[in-house]
C-alpha cells in the first residue's frame, strides 16, 4: 500500500482508539463524556502522533506512549477525571487494543496460511487493524447503549474478553501453520495474563470503594440508632408523666374554670399540648431506622423551611436490615433535602415521602422540588455538592442495597419535580 494510505489509515485509527477511551474513561471513572473540545483536541493529536510516527519510523510501542499521554491529559483537563485512574485505563486499554489487533493478524494469517497479515504496512495487515477497530466502535456504542449496568456486569464482561484473549493466544502457540518468535508469543502470553490482573485490580478498587461507603453508611446508622433509643426514651417518659400527673392537671383546671378563668385555662391546656402534639407529629413504623430517619429528616426540612408529607405503610418483622435501610431511604431523603433546601422561595420547597407494601414488594418514593435539573453522566445522576469525599456514591449505595434484596433505584424528573422510587422484595421473619 502506498504511504499516504497507510498514514491516514493510522491517524483514522488512532483518532478511534483515542476517543473510544475516553468514553470509556468517562464510564469507568464517571467523568463527563467527551465534548466538542476534547473530541477536536485527541483528532488533533492523533494526527501530530501519526505525524510523528511517520517521520521518525517508530515503532507501535512510541504510539501507544503518545496516545496514553493525550488520554490522561484530556481525560483530567476536560473531564474532570482522576489522573491516577485515568493513567491506569489508559495503558491498559491501549495494551488490550495492540494485543487483541495481534490476536486478529496472526489467526488470519493461520486462516489463510499468510504471514502478511502480521505486517500492518501491507493490505492484509489492515484488514487485522480495521477489524478490531471496527469492532472497537461497535463496543463502544454498545457500552453508551447501556447506562444502567452495573459493576458486576461490566466486571464480567471485561473479564470474558480477557479470558478469551488469553486462551487465544495460548491456543496461537500451539499452531504450526504460521511461524512466530518465540519470544513475541511468550510477550503476548505476558500481556494477556497482567490484561486479566488489570480487569481483578480495578475491580477489587471499585469493591473497596463501595465498601468503605457502605461501612460509613453503617458508622451511621449505628449513631442513628442510639440517637433513636433516645427520642424513644424521651417520648415514653413525656407520656409517662402526663398520665402521671393527670390528676394534678384536672385539678388545676377546674379551679381555674370555677374561678372563670378561662384565658388562663386555656394559656395552660396550650402548655399540656405541647408535648403531645410533638408525639402526635412523630411518625412510629416499628422499626427504629427508619422511624429515626422520617423524623429527623422532618426537623431538617422545618429548619430549611421545606414542606414535608409523609405517608408511610411498613411492614414489621422483615428480613430488611437496619444498614440496608439506612442506605436507601438515607440517602434519598438527603438527595431530596440538598435539592428542595436549593429553591429561593420556601413555598417552592417541598418533599413527599411514601413508603408502601404491595405483597412481599416494598415500594420507597421521595419527590422533591428542584432548582436546577440534575446532572446526568452516562445516565448516572452526579452529586450537586462542591465538598470532596463519597458524596458521589449515595444513589450507588442505594442501588447497591436494594440490589441485595432483587430491588432497584429508578429515578426520573418532569417539570419541577424529582422522583427516586427504590422497590425490594422482603420477606416475613417469624419471632419465637
Amino acid at each position: 500500500m502506498t504511504d499516504w494510505l497507510i498514514f491516514f489509515s493510522g491517524f483514522l485509527a488512532g483518532s478511534i482508539r483515542l476517543i473510544s477511551c475516553l468514553f470509556l474513561i468517562s464510564r469507568l471513572l464517571l467523568a463527563q463524556k467527551p465534548e466538542k473540545k476534547s473530541i477536536v483536541v485527541v483528532l488533533a493529536g492523533a494526527g501530530v502522533i501519526a505525524v510523528i510516527l511517520s517521520v521518525t519510523g517508530s515503532g507501535e510501542l512510541y504510539g501507544m506512549i503518545l496516545e496514553t499521554v493525550l488520554i490522561v491529559l484530556c481525560a483530567g483537563y476536560f473531564q474532570d477525571a482522576d489522573i491516577r485512574m485515568s493513567l491506569f485505563a489508559g495503558i491498559f486499554y491501549e495494551i488490550g487494543v495492540s494485543f487483541w489487533q495481534f490476536l486478529f493478524a496472526a489467526w488470519f494469517g493461520v486462516i489463510f496460511r499468510s504471514p502478511a497479515f502480521l505486517d500492518y504496512g501491507t493490505g492484509k495487515g489492515q484488514i487485522a487493524v480495521w477489524c478490531i477497530h471496527l469492532l472497537l466502535i461497535v463496543l463502544t456504542w454498545r457500552l453508551l447503549r447501556r447506562p444502567d449496568m452495573t459493576g458486576k456486569e461490566a466486571f464480567r464482561f471485561a473479564g470474558a474478553i480477557v479470558i478469551a484473549g488469553f486462551l487465544a493466544v495460548i491456543t496461537l502457540s500451539e499452531q504450526t501453520v504460521l511461524v512466530m518468535e518465540d519470544d513475541r508469543l511468550d510477550m503476548w502470553t505476558l500481556m494477556a495474563v497482567v490484561l486479566m490482573m488489570s480487569v481483578l485490580v480495578f475491580h477489587i478498587k471499585s469493591q473497596y470503594e463501595m465498601e468503605k461507603e457502605l461501612a460509613k453508611l453503617k458508622s451511621e446508622q449505628a449513631e442513628l440508632l442510639e440517637r433513636e433509643y433516645t427520642t424513644l426514651n424521651n417520648a415514653y417518659g413525656i407520656n409517662a408523666k402526663l398520665f402521671h400527673d393527670l390528676h394534678n392537671h384536672i385539678g388545676v383546671l377546674r379551679q381555674l374554670l370555677s374561678h372563670s378563668k378561662t384565658d388562663e385555662a386555656m394559656q395552660y391546656l396550650d402548655e399540656l399540648q405541647t408535648p403531645v402534639k410533638e408525639m402526635m407529629d412523630t411518625v412510629w413504623t416499628g422499626d427504629e431506622t427508619v422511624d429515626y430517619l422520617i423524623n429527623s429528616k422532618a426537623v431538617t426540612a422545618e429548619e430549611n423551611g421545606i414542606k414535608y408529607q409523609v405517608q408511610v405503610e411498613f411492614p414489621h418483622r422483615t428480613n430488611l436490615q437496619s444498614a440496608d435501610l439506612c442506605a436507601i431511604l438515607g440517602n434519598l431523603l438527603d438527595n431530596a433535602l440538598e435539592a428542595a433546601k436549593q429553591i429561593p422561595s420556601s413555598e417552592q420547597r417541598w418533599i413527599q415521602l411514601t413508603i408502601r407494601r404491595i405483597n412481599q414488594m416494598l415500594i420507597i418514593k421521595v419527590e422533591n422540588s428542584f432548582l436546577t435539573l440534575p446532572v446526568k453522566i452516562n445516565g448516572a445522576l452526579k452529586t450537586l455538592k462542591d465538598e470532596n469525599g463519597l458524596h458521589g456514591w449515595g444513589l450507588k449505595s442505594a442501588q447497591a442495597a436494594a440490589e441485595k434484596y432483587d430491588g432497584m433505584v429508578q429515578v426520573s424528573y418532569a417539570g419541577n419535580r424529582f422522583r427516586a422510587v427504590a422497590t425490594i422484595s422482603y420477606q416475613g421473619v417469624s419471632v419465637e
